[in-house]
């Protein structure tokens, strides 16, 4: 059976070794086929031995990408668009890529198997109610064999690449993917956000604890809390205040600690 192709980056302290075990444990629990996980970084210290670990490769544009994204107050910002990089990863086929701050909760194969050619992202939820189109960029699918201009045009105009699209990754990869006739939604109910669809409003964020999402397969963790806050309870503002999240612990924690062992999760 042919592998389902999965990556993603890691670069700096923010997130340690364990958020990669935990996402690879929560992948592999949750596809009906073997996977082959792919982190790019510039330090596995800490990866589970079935991880295959690409060099974080140091672009020849990243001087113009980084003095770009500091005017657009997005330092960092489009590191991703290396897994784009024609030949980087070392196999043929569609690829699943995530963030780190995401959950696995429930069946990936409809992520990763329909709309087959287009990028696909699930439509941001901020820009979704402003009417605009772009998707957001924790969970991405794209084939390297046709989307390689995702890259490519970083490559060749770093500057004006950040310009377009205003500092954000996602906006560069929805948007121009758009522009090819390359690009799909993924379903909103198929990737949620925890702070948008599984978080009360005041006053009932203070009397219930989350909801989890039922038929989700992946919950988003952007801006706060992450999911170490969630777990043990956010205190963050009045608007973004959260009980302890037992359902979250046994997802994100106890079935990666089963399935992987203590030593890695």
């Amino acid at each position: 059976m042919t592998s389902a192709l999965v990556a993603c980056i890691k670069w700096g302290t923010l997130y340690g070794p364990e958020y990669v075990n935990r996402l690879y444990s929560g992948v592999r629990r949750h596809f009906d086929r073997p996977v082959r996980f792919f982190c790019m970084t510039e330090n596995a210290a800490g990866f589970h031995p079935d991880i295959e670990v690409l060099e974080l490769p140091e672009e020849p544009f990243r001087a113009e990408m980084d003095a770009a994204l500091e005017v657009a107050d997005r330092k960092g910002a489009m590191r991703k668009v290396s897994l784009f990089r024609p030949g980087v990863i070392p196999a043929e086929g569609p690829v699943l890529g995530f963030d780190l701050d995401v959950v696995i909760t429930g069946p990936l194969a409809g992520i990763y198997d329909a709309a087959p050619g287009a990028v696909r992202m699930r439509h941001d939820w901020v820009e979704a109610r402003r009417g605009r189109p772009t998707g957001h960029g924790s969970v991405f699918r794209f084939d390297p064999a046709e989307h390689g201009f995702l890259y490519e045009e970083v490559a060749r105009d770093p500057v004006g690449a950040v310009e377009r699209a205003r500092g954000s990754e996602q906006r560069h990869t929805s948007h121009l993917a758009m522009a090819r006739g390359v690009f799909d939604y993924i379903p909103g109910d198929q990737v949620v956000s925890f702070k948008h669809d599984c978080m009360d409003l005041p006053p009932m964020n203070y009397l219930r604890v989350p909801e989890f999402p039922e038929g989700a397969s992946v919950v988003c963790f952007h801006g706060h809390p992450k999911m170490d806050e969630a777990v043990a309870g956010y205190r963050g503002s009045f608007l973004r205040w959260c009980r302890a999240t037992p359902w979250l612990e046994e997802h994100w924690v106890a079935r990666a600690r089963e399935d992987l062992g203590g030593d890695w999760a």
